[in-house]
């Protein structure tokens, strides 16, 4: 007796492609725009990267500028402002993270506790706003209350504490940027973690409820473990940008008496890249941060994958 078997040939990428067309051709074609634009605004510019292997100059070009391998890497290395900066931007990135990551959640938290609805759309339109405050008018309105006739300064003097000068005291830098930080965005990051909470199953309350369970218990035991995916990923994504603090902020708070401990990566790279034109240099510190940015990220996503059994993927 035999048997014969049939070969089941697999559908070729052609046959695939033409019937994803025909099922969603109207998403693809909508989709093209998009695609368009990260192609020339995301991954196009990734091919500036290699100028970081040459001594690039603006009028050779990429094609005319002498290949120097890893030697502006080892300039950097050997530079002696690097462990300072790398400190600096290191140290400035953690601390936001400790004190800005927390802030929205529990922001969040305290909003969802609330009962009166005009009063919560009150302190949601509140917190919300700063975040669409520009920079230079956050740094302008920092100055005005932290100068020697600002408002804190005027009650200090109230109870004989004398003025200080916050913007040239390196120890006040690092507070002031992480405060206006929080200040800025605590409110919009919130909007995460509300939508998050808006999903929880309301019957888990319920039932909470008739089992005696307080609103902190129910907030630790019911809420917390629910947006618990949303935390995990948001604090994945903002380990992966410990080290990408801005140059924004920084350049218009800082001063030569705060270098010590305000110049970052960002701002190193920016000096060389617009006053030295050192452009192929810029590119390999920025190529570094980069991949050390990633670093974190993975590091972050496999941790947590193992302990937590959460991750990005």
């Amino acid at each position: 007796m035999s048997t014969t078997t049939e070969k089941i040939s697999k559908p070729s990428f052609y046959s695939k492609f033409l019937y994803d067309w025909k099922c969603n051709r109207s998403f693809l074609i909508m989709s093209i725009p998009g695609l368009v634009i990260i192609a020339l605004f995301a991954y196009y510019p990734m091919v500036g990267v290699l100028t970081a292997f040459q001594d690039y100059s603006l009028f050779k070009g990429m094609t005319g500028s002498e290949w120097i391998g890893f030697d502006n890497f080892r300039r950097f290395f050997a530079d002696p402002n690097f462990y300072r900066i790398v400190k600096n931007t290191f140290l400035l990135g953690l601390y936001n993270l400790l004190w800005s990551f927390p802030a929205p959640i529990v922001l969040a938290l305290l909003i969802n506790e609330m009962v009166h609805p005009k009063l919560k759309r009150f302190v949601q339109t509140a917190t919300y706003l700063p975040y669409f405050i520009s920079v230079v008018v956050i740094v302008g309105i920092m100055k005005s209350m932290f100068s020697d006739t600002g408002i804190v300064n005027d009650m200090l003097a109230a109870v004989d504490a004398g003025p200080i000068q916050f913007f040239n005291e390196s120890g006040f830098f690092r507070s002031m940027y992480i405060g206006s930080d929080i200040w800025q965005g605590v409110g919009y990051s919130s909007i995460l973690y509300l939508a998050a909470i808006t999903g929880v199953d309301t019957e888990m309350y319920d039932a909470a409820k008739i089992d005696g369970c307080s609103r902190f218990k129910q907030i630790f035991h019911i809420t917390l473990p629910s947006i618990r995916p949303t935390i995990i990923t948001l604090f994945i994504l903002a380990v992966g940008s410990i080290v990408s603090v801005g140059f924004e902020k920084i350049l218009l708070m800082y001063s030569p008496a705060t270098y010590d401990v305000a110049d970052v990566i960002s701002t190193y790279v920016y000096r060389k890249g617009m006053f030295d034109q050192d452009y192929g240099f810029s590119s390999a510190i920025g190529l570094f941060n980069s991949v050390v940015s990633i670093i974190f990220l993975l590091s972050a996503n496999f941790f947590s994958k193992k302990f937590l059994d959460e991750g990005l993927w």
